[in-house]
């Protein structure tokens, strides 16, 4: 008997292998610039691909781009939406990540040696940067899914299209 998982069920499957490796990378102190950062966006590609690769395998495929994509969409939006609430969360739950960062930003601040801005100016400038920092995480991530989950997607179901069965 074959079990046919929908394009969404696989989105969830590839959200929660993202998020799981991600927690792993996390707790295994890997640094924020780890090569194995990469390790989510393949895992995030993975998943697409799958998700297309089986579709165009199945019966009800037509063969048509438009068809492929949105089988790709259906995979990638869900994978979008966990991860952004993830990131979302995981940021929340660890607000020591934006007092390190305003701290970092202060450093550059302050390295520049503004001479147009008080001590106060620059003090308030990160604080707004402290609380604007979930915001502008949500926001990258978003937009970052969208653009890969869209782009492999798009070349994946191109390059499926005129493929021979």
């Amino acid at each position: 008997m074959h079990i046919r998982l929908l394009p969404a069920l696989k989105g969830l499957i590839t959200a929660l292998v993202m998020i799981g490796v991600g927690l792993g990378l996390y707790y295994s102190n890997q640094p924020s610039d780890s090569i194995f950062q990469y390790l989510m966006y393949g895992i995030y590609a993975a998943g697409i691909l799958w998700t297309l690769i089986a579709y165009r395998r199945s019966a009800a495929c037509t063969g048509k781009f438009g068809d492929l994509f949105n089988q790709g969409f259906r995979c990638f939006i869900v994978v979008m939406i966990i991860m952004v609430t993830f990131t979302f969360v995981f940021s929340k739950m660890h607000p020591e990540f934006a007092e390190e960062s305003a701290k970092a930003y202060k450093e550059a601040l302050l390295k520049e040696k503004t001479k147009d801005k008080t001590p106060a100016e620059i003090d308030d400038e990160v604080s707004s940067y402290k609380n604007r920092y979930t915001t502008v995480l949500v926001y990258g991530a978003i937009f970052g899914y969208l653009i890969i989950g869209a782009g492999v997607t798009a070349a994946a179901s191109a390059v499926l299209m005129r493929r021979k069965n």
